[in-house]
């Protein structure tokens, strides 16, 4: 059941605008390197591509990790136990949500988004499969500390974080955030997150352009937002998806290439790209066993379990927000 509507965290201005999404594209564009951060992909339109990038035969990671989910549900409810409450990070869908609930028989739902409409229908949709579970969204940015409900705060809590959406970041990215989700949830929590494997270079890549164009379309959809809500005028024609492995980072990086030399403005702001030029939208980030026990633990996170698909592409890991020491 549907417990409040929403707890809306985003600030915005006068005219609506989200203000941390103006001062990320107009300092990311300001960069030599343009850049903008992955998470502002996802506004509604956004948010319901990458669901349909989900379903696409090159994109790996949502079957291989709902194999995961489908398969260790007593072992989950082993490890976690029952009566906590979930809190997850960027929920989206909450496509596989349903699995790890009926594991682990949470006391409450708290899914979490920055795309407010696409997070309340998910919500609903979701609370209308569990009618007896209670569910509080939160609209909000989540790459910091975010107030929880009043409801939940005396229940002992499990982030989880699926989709290997940790590695959209760069690593000091990732750790802050991760240090920021221990503060969300507390000492004593636990986390479940998806991390994605290593693998070769071709596999990577068809995941990231698609035959469809559909990861383009997500790519491209940034612009169209920008335009729309900021008050641009870049033109789409004049920018390409394209998908890059960089090999000395492990990840796979998303870019909007110039086919041809452009100015454009945004908010006011005037802007130049030379044909060529691109910028950077997006980094995944692959991670084998000791990298990413090494960024759980630098974000706070004690590593205590790992599982992998038949396949072994993907991970699923499970830690604990533990005390925190100083010395061995």
């Amino acid at each position: 059941m549907l417990k409040q509507k929403n707890i809306a965290l985003v600030e915005r201005d006068k005219q609506g605008v989200d203000t941390a999404f103006r001062a990320a594209v107009l300092e990311g564009l300001a960069q030599p390197q343009k850049a903008i951060p992955a998470r502002w992909l996802y506004d509604d339109a956004g948010s319901q591509l990458f669901e349909d990038i989900t379903q696409l035969p090159e994109y790996y990671p949502t079957r291989a990790e709902t194999e995961i989910l489908e398969a260790r549900g007593r072992e989950f409810c082993k490890r976690i136990g029952e009566d906590r409450a979930v809190v997850e990070f960027g929920s989206g869908s909450s496509v596989k949500t349903p699995l790890l609930l009926k594991a682990i028989d949470p006391a409450a739902y708290v899914p979490l988004d920055i795309a407010g409409d696409f997070l309340r229908a998910s919500a609903k949709e979701l609370g209308g499969k569990f009618p007896g579970l209670p569910v509080y969204p939160v609209e909000a940015d989540f790459m910091s500390r975010v107030e929880l409900p009043e409801a939940i705060e005396a229940m002992p809590k499990l982030g989880f974080f699926p989709g290997s959406t940790i590695g959209n970041m760069v690593s000091r990215t990732a750790v802050d955030l991760l240090r920021s989700m221990r503060e969300t949830l507390g000492e004593g929590a636990k986390l479940l997150i998806g991390m994605d494997l290593i693998k070769d270079r071709e596999t990577l890549l068809a995941a990231y352009d698609d035959a469809q164009g559909v990861t383009a379309a997500f790519n491209l959809n940034l612009v169209r937002r920008i335009n729309s809500e900021l008050g641009g005028d870049i033109n789409e024609d004049a920018l390409t998806h394209e998908a890059r492995w960089n090999d000395d980072y492990a990840r796979i990086e998303m870019h909007l290439v110039a086919t041809r030399a452009m100015v454009f403005s945004i908010a006011g702001k005037g802007f130049a790209m030379a044909k060529g030029e691109s910028i950077h939208t997006e980094n995944s980030h692959k991670f084998s066993r000791r990298t990413s026990n090494m960024l759980l633990l630098a974000g706070g996170w004690e590593p205590q379990a790992r599982w992998l698909d038949s396949e072994e592409r993907f991970s699923v890991l499970l830690a604990e927000a533990k005390p925190q020491r100083t010395a061995p």
